[in-house]
């Protein structure tokens, strides 16, 4: 997988055909530093040991993570022709399932992170049996039984009897989903397997969309065929009808299913379904409005208790699976915001409520890392040390005896082992290529995971942070990236790049590259800045967006367009504005309100009206259109087309395929400006998605950075 993945950095490197050398040359370096070491990321931890698993080829190898340099083969493919894409054991050891790598028989996509694929049973008598066109596959935690989704229904493996049988009957492409996600969870809520087994095995939960009344979206595809086609699926624009969403219960034994009330509302969200430690049923429950969550607990005898309730006058932030931990069948630890103002962790007991604060201060804890077995320690993330850096904590459950196990300045990425007695880390700094190695958690490193020497030069380009306050009092963080010849006494031309959407970070003290820093390289300064609305600066900073989405975002990029323009180095007639989705919304916004700021904009996969997105994202951040026009209409880059200045070169690319911010969104944007009799440039990506793939990542970035020396 390691040398699959390098493969593809090179060759995205090579294919760079026409662009900048200094782009090429930047790809190559960032897949020379990715060979250096192993990424922590790639290890998965295999359950009960401290050992962890990696595949290469056909084979799975187990390693120490005291010492994982040399890994003993526990799985090999049994067919020469299966070289490994995924890799799952069973619970009890004696199976797996497997996902191989076949150009002739690829992925099926669905939407732009669920697929089917052909996957193999290794059974335990030495037989495998292959299972076509399925996803969200996995064993019961007794090893019993496999579940997985086919054309919308659930389906299960009895791996006793070889007998496979579906328990649900009704699903149908665009009506009804059975045991995975609609569209719009699996894009918000980040995840697609919308089934739990019991601990015992002996039970399925499981969640059913009915999306039939969900308006369908038709997105055209052209596919190189003669004769193209319309791809239809049901995504919901914010107002309008979601899926009815319900939860059921499959019982394995009585093969009886029996639905499971969750209210009388049904216009909510079910954002997750999951089992106690005790084997009690438990779902999230999320209003329309977003700003009411709820935990409840069902017993054995179906009596439903409410165990967690969150409220806030604006929204609740999305929850996940990290939200709510349990250490045991009655206490959990919540990752909670509201609260205090910050993320912090608390203890709860399902029997008393809330028993007691774990964490506090004018800090957030970014990642509960887990548990340790004794069920006394917890470790996390946090930015306790500053808001652009991630370390490493373990502290009691009682709060007491904190200590950072990982403080090195910079910013942290852990992964724990399964016993919780090591942690594979990766650490890197603005200026520091990353380095990566396994720790015990007293913080000490017990083996390195670096394949090379580390790369202790300095980048080309230099990352300085700095801060400014606004015309309105807001004091807010940015960066610089200078040329490696800078020269003060210069004037330099300035790209500000920016995202900017609710709860995002882009100024943090980390090693990153993208096409950006290309222009670092042909005499550029890049330039970015996290305003109002960007996260991990307390709730206030971020919620203070709410309802009126755009509007303080463009204000503080303005803010900061101008703080740049007075400096001694900066080209004031040379300033451009980029961003990509919200940050292309964003680019937009400026470069028309920005009255001739910017000389050169450009906006990759833009909304271009609220209106036009899903309901999840949309409503928890600026509400319903129904009930907030003004917020939705006000701030669209389309009311405002008719004041791009002539100053200003525009530039819009977007991907015809894109399911998440559809090509309608660039359409408007364009109507709106022709209507307006505005001039603009535009790149046009056919069947590529939100992301431009799949072949278009490297073209994009080269095409940018050409704009910019030409334009900028």
């Amino acid at each position: 997988m390691r040398k699959l993945l390098l493969t593809t950095l090179l060759l995205a490197a090579a294919f760079s055909l026409k662009a900048q050398v200094s782009y090429t040359e930047m790809q190559t370096q960032r897949a020379e530093e990715a060979a250096r070491y192993t990424s922590p990321a790639w290890l998965t931890p295999l359950a009960g040991t401290d050992k962890f698993v990696d595949f290469d080829g056909r084979e799975v190898l187990a390693y120490d993570y005291t010492n994982p340099k040399n890994g003993k083969v526990i799985f090999k493919a049994r067919s020469k022709d299966h070289n490994l894409m995924s890799f799952c054991q069973s619970p009890d050891g004696t199976m797996a399932i497997y996902e191989v790598f076949d150009q002739s028989n690829p992925r099926k996509e669905i939407y732009r992170h669920s697929y089917t694929s052909i996957y193999y049973i290794a059974c335990a008598d030495g037989s495998t049996i292959k299972i076509d066109d399925v996803r969200d596959i996995s064993f019961s935690p007794d090893s019993k039984h496999l579940a997985m989704s086919y054309n919308n229904d659930i389906f299960i493996y009895d791996l006793a009897t070889n007998e496979i049988y579906n328990i649900t009957d009704d699903g149908k492409w665009n009506h009804i989903i059975n045991g995975t996600t609609d569209w719009v969870y699996e894009e918000e809520y980040g995840f697609t397997k919308a089934y739990a087994f019991s601990p015992d095995g002996k039970e399925l939960a499981y969640l059913k969309f009915d999306e039939s009344e969900v308006p369908e979206f038709e997105m055209m595809r052209f596919d190189g065929e003669l004769y193209n086609k319309a791809y239809s699926f049901k995504y919901p624009k914010a107002g309008d009808k979601n899926s009815v969403v319900t939860l059921h219960v499959y019982n394995l034994e009585t093969k009886e299913t029996r639905q499971i009330f969750t209210g009388e509302q049904t216009d909510q969200y079910i954002p997750r379904i999951d089992y106690t430690p005790a084997g009690n049923l438990f779902y999230y429950r999320v209003n329309r409005l977003q700003n009411h969550f709820e935990v409840i607990l069902v017993d054995e005898n179906g009596t439903q208790k409410r165990i967690y309730d969150e409220q806030d006058e604006r929204y609740v932030e999305r929850p996940n699976t990290s939200n709510i931990t349990f250490i045991d069948g009655d206490r959990f630890i919540v990752r909670e915001e509201t609260s205090a103002g910050w993320f912090h962790l608390y203890l709860h007991s399902v029997e008393k409520g809330r028993i007691a604060a774990i964490t506090s201060g004018e800090w957030e804890v970014t990642e509960l890392v887990g548990i340790s077995p004794n069920k006394k320690t917890i470790y996390y993330m946090s930015t306790e040390q500053s808001p652009e850096q991630r370390h490493l904590y373990s502290i009691g459950i009682n709060g007491r005896n904190k200590r950072c196990i990982l403080s090195k300045p910079g910013y942290w990425r852990v992964f724990p082992s399964a016993n919780m007695n090591y942690f594979a880390a990766e650490h890197s700094a603005t200026n520091c290529y990353p380095t990566a190695a396994i720790y015990d958690t007293k913080g000490r490193e017990v083996s390195s995971l670096m394949l090379e020497k580390p790369n202790t030069e300095e980048p080309k380009y230099q990352r300085q942070y700095a801060k400014f306050t606004t015309e309105r009092g807001d004091e807010l963080t940015y960066f610089l990236i200078y040329p490696e010849d800078f020269d003060p006494a210069k004037r330099y031309p300035v790209l500000l790049t920016q995202y900017s959407g609710p709860g995002s970070q882009q100024i943090a003290n980390r090693w990153t590259t993208d096409w950006e820093e290309a222009l670092a390289y042909n005499g550029y300064i890049v330039a970015c800045c996290d305003g109002r609305g960007t996260g991990f600066r307390g709730e206030e900073f971020k919620k203070v967006t709410y309802g009126d989405l755009g509007r303080c975002e463009v204000e503080d990029q303005l803010s900061f367009a101008k703080h740049l323009a007075e400096q001694e180095f900066v080209d004031s007639s040379r300033i451009g504005i980029y961003g990509w989705s919200f940050g292309g919304f964003m680019a937009l916004n400026c470069a028309l309100k920005g009255d001739g700021l910017f000389k050169m904009a450009i906006a990759v996969a833009p909304v271009t009206s609220w209106r036009y997105y899903d309901t999840i994202y949309t409503e928890i951040y600026n509400g319903i259109p129904q009930d907030n026009p003004e917020g939705y209409d006000e701030n669209s880059p389309i009311t405002h087309a008719a004041r791009l200045s002539d100053k200003t070169r525009l530039m819009i690319i977007h991907g015809t395929a894109d399911d998440n911010v559809h090509f309608q969104n660039a359409m408007e944007m364009c109507r709106a400006l022709n209507r307006a009799g505005k001039q603009y440039d535009m790149m046009v990506y056919p069947d590529q998605n939100h992301s431009m793939r799949p072949h278009d990542m490297v073209n994009v970035r080269e095409k940018m950075v050409e704009y910019c020396l030409e334009h900028l």
